[in-house]
C-alpha cells in the first residue's frame, strides 16, 4: 500500500504526468512492479492514461477524493458560508486563498450574480505581490503571524518582482512598504495591479492560535467596484473574515476574557 501512496504522491503541479519508465526509475521500482501498481490504480480510477506516449495522470477518483478532502477541511467549512454571503450581497466573486511560496492558491470560490466579471477557478495560482489575498498573507508572514506551513520567502526575498500592469509593485522596498500599510489597515485592496480593470479586497482568516491560515476576498471590475463601493465592501470582507476566524476558534483581543 505504501508504494501505491508514494506513486500517487509523485503526481504534483510541477509533474502532473509520468511515463512508466520515468516513474519506475524515480520510485526505484522494477518496471513490472511499477506497472502492476499503476494498473491497479488505473483500474480503481485514481490514475488515467493519456497522450501518445501513454503517460499517466490523476484520474477521476483522485479528483473526487481531493474534492471530498477539501469539503471536510475546517478552513473550508469555516469560510464557505461567508463566501456565499459576500457573493450574494456584493454581486461579485468571493474567494478563499492560501499562500504557497510566492503565489496565492484559490481553495474555494463563489461566483457573483454579474455575467461580466471575474472567473477564477479553484486551484488557480496568482503571484502574491499582485493580489489582495497575497498582500494580506505576505503581511502576516512579515509580522511572524502566518501559519508555519505557508511559506512566503519566494516573494519577499526577491529583489525585483514581475510586472503585470503599470500599477504592479515591482521592488522589494515598495512591497515592504505596502505590506506595512496592509498590516496597519487590517485589510488589503488592489486596483489594477494584476489586470488593469480588476479590483479586489481581502482580509485574513485566523485559527485558534491567532495564526493567519487563509484570506477571504471579493473581486470584480473597477467599473463596478468604484471608490464609494470599496469602503462598504472592505467592512463586509473584514467582518466575514472575522466570523470565519471565530468558527476556527479565534477570539479577537476585544473578545478575550
Amino acid at each position: 500500500m505504501w508504494r501505491a501512496l508514494a506513486i500517487l504522491g509523485a503526481f504534483t503541479d510541477e509533474r502532473p504526468h509520468w511515463t512508466l519508465a520515468d516513474l519506475a526509475r524515480a520510485q526505484r521500482l522494477s518496471k513490472p512492479t511499477a506497472l502492476r501498481i499503476l494498473s491497479a490504480l488505473e483500474q480503481a480510477g485514481y490514475l488515467a492514461r493519456s497522450g501518445p506516449a501513454g503517460s499517466y495522470g490523476l484520474g477521476i477518483a483522485a479528483i473526487e477524493l481531493g474534492a471530498r478532502a477539501q469539503r471536510s477541511t475546517s478552513i473550508y467549512a469555516a469560510a464557505r458560508p461567508e463566501l456565499e454571503t459576500l457573493a450574494r450581497e456584493t454581486g461579485e466573486t468571493s474567494t478563499l486563498e492560501i499562500l504557497q511560496g510566492g503565489e496565492t492558491l484559490i481553495l474555494d470560490e463563489v461566483h457573483g450574480q454579474h455575467l461580466v466579471g471575474t472567473a477564477p477557478s479553484i486551484g488557480t495560482r496568482w503571484p502574491a505581490h499582485t493580489t489582495s489575498t497575497g498582500k494580506v498573507l505576505l503581511a502576516a508572514a512579515r509580522a511572524g503571524s502566518l501559519e508555519p506551513s505557508q511559506m512566503a520567502q519566494g516573494t519577499t526575498n526577491s529583489p525585483t518582482l514581475k510586472r503585470f500592469t503599470e500599477r504592479t509593485i515591482t521592488t522589494r522596498a515598495g512591497l515592504e512598504a505596502e505590506l506595512g500599510r496592509v498590516a496597519d489597515n487590517g485589510h488589503a485592496t488592489v486596483v489594477g495591479e494584476l489586470e488593469p480593470d480588476f479590483v479586489a479586497i481581502a482580509a485574513a482568516v485566523r485559527n485558534h492560535l491567532g495564526q493567519v491560515v487563509a484570506a477571504i476576498s471579493v473581486g470584480g471590475p473597477a467599473s463596478r467596484l468604484r471608490a464609494e463601493a470599496r469602503q462598504r465592501i472592505i467592512r463586509m470582507v473584514v467582518q466575514a473574515a472575522g466570523r470565519a476566524s471565530e468558527r476556527l476558534g479565534y477570539l479577537a483581543a476585544g473578545s478575550r476574557r
